[in-house]
């Protein structure tokens, strides 16, 4: 069975009835590493990519792992595009090998599960101040006021239930925004009630997050 084949088993509900698909040759992976990121580069160097265009978009299929034991990523290409702007060299030196995830299969317990984006340039444009703006009763109820600047971070991930994961935008800081969740090893941000910044414990900013992340999807 290809990898798409796997993909498809797993995530039978991607592909919309009457949705025309191209799946291209399965090669071995032919991109160079990220040196700020070994972890990444480990797990993208054993990786097998096909090129799948569904309609007029473009997507890759990262797979690796033993015939019985596949799992992997559907990727947007890289996109030169998400380069400009403001974010951190963790986040640039990703998009050089990646554009973003959108879906996965075969997935080990990471802070990437139940992700609808991850590291993709969508996500990025996602006005966070926006966001808080709709949830700062939480802070007004407990006679806090919000102790971050929102438009100097931007979305990494989007949870399917609206929780967020941010990264500051000049020193890769990372925070959940989590109205709505059951995260272990989190801690609020400073001068925030429980349900709103969060830490994650021992994963202080971007790069250490997609490394701790890369690393689970390596081993598991």
């Amino acid at each position: 069975m290809s990898d798409w084949e796997l993909f498809l088993q797993e995530v039978s509900w991607f592909l919309e009835p009457g949705e025309s698909v191209v799946v291209g040759e399965a090669q071995p992976w032919s991109r160079r590493s990220a040196e700020d990121l070994p972890e990444l580069s480990a797990l993208l160097g054993s990786t097998t990519l096909t090129p799948i265009f569904v309609g007029d978009t473009a997507y890759e299929l990262l797979a690796w792992g033993p015939s019985d034991d596949r799992r992997g990523w559907l990727c947007r290409p890289p996109e030169e595009v998400a380069n400009g702007g403001s974010f951190p060299q963790a986040h640039k030196s990703f998009w050089k090998l990646c554009g973003g995830i959108v879906e996965r299969f075969g997935e080990p317990d990471t802070w990437w599960c139940n992700q609808d984006q991850v590291l993709t340039a969508q996500a990025t444009r996602l006005r966070i101040s926006e966001v808080v703006a709709d949830y700062v009763w939480l802070w007004e109820g407990e006679g806090l006021k919000l102790p971050i600047n929102p438009d100097e971070y931007y979305a990494v991930a989007e949870e399917a239930n609206g929780n967020l994961t941010l990264a500051h935008r000049d020193n890769g800081r990372l925070l959940l925004f989590a109205p709505d969740h059951a995260f272990e090893d989190v801690t609020p941000l400073d001068g925030c009630p429980p349900y709103s910044l969060l830490t994650i414990d021992d994963v202080p900013d971007l790069a250490t997050w997609i490394e701790a992340c890369a690393e689970a999807w390596r081993l598991q």
